[in-house]
């Protein structure tokens, strides 16, 4: 179970009895802001994408959206999303459930500067009914990521779309 992965891993940095558990699903961003009574922004939501040698996951604050002209910039290739099937095989974790914590060797990770626009955030733990409460920098020193980017844009308003 993917939860048990992320516990064990948080046990490492005395943060395994940190992770909140819910009786609601926290499976979207929306969902999670609403069970924990915070701004949408605060959720940090991980990203899967596809790479040519595998998976990278990219943390966001949950009131953004990747922009794909910076991402292209970035890394150099499209922005092209893991696809749900793959995703636990991929990175340990199911889709609603996945996070930076516990993830495959293999795996990359980067940490979007959107999530410096809060003084604390809540990653998923590995289940779609689970958080843990850091501050980005707490975020930083307990995951092996490869560098902070900016990939994301803000979300457009529905007054922006019409």
């Amino acid at each position: 179970m993917s939860i048990e992965i992320v516990k064990e891993y948080l046990k490492k940095y005395n943060k395994d009895k940190e992770i909140i558990t819910f009786d609601v699903s926290t499976a979207t961003v929306k969902l999670a802001a609403q069970a924990l009574n915070v701004k949408e922004g605060q959720i940090a939501k991980t990203l899967a994408f596809k790479k040519d040698d595998g998976c990278m996951l990219i943390v966001t604050a949950g009131d953004v959206k990747i922009d794909n002209s910076k991402f292209k910039n970035e890394f150099g290739f499209k922005a092209r999303m893991v696809s749900a099937e793959e995703t636990a095989k991929e990175t340990n974790h199911a889709v609603g459930g996945v996070c930076p914590f516990g993830v495959k060797e293999d795996v990359s990770i980067y940490l979007d500067k959107s999530l410096l626009e809060y003084e604390t955030v809540y990653p998923a733990c590995g289940s779609s009914s689970s958080a843990i409460l850091l501050t980005p920098k707490e975020l930083s020193e307990i995951i092996k990521y490869d560098k902070w980017i900016d990939v994301c844009k803000l979300k457009e308003t529905e007054y922006e779309q019409v």
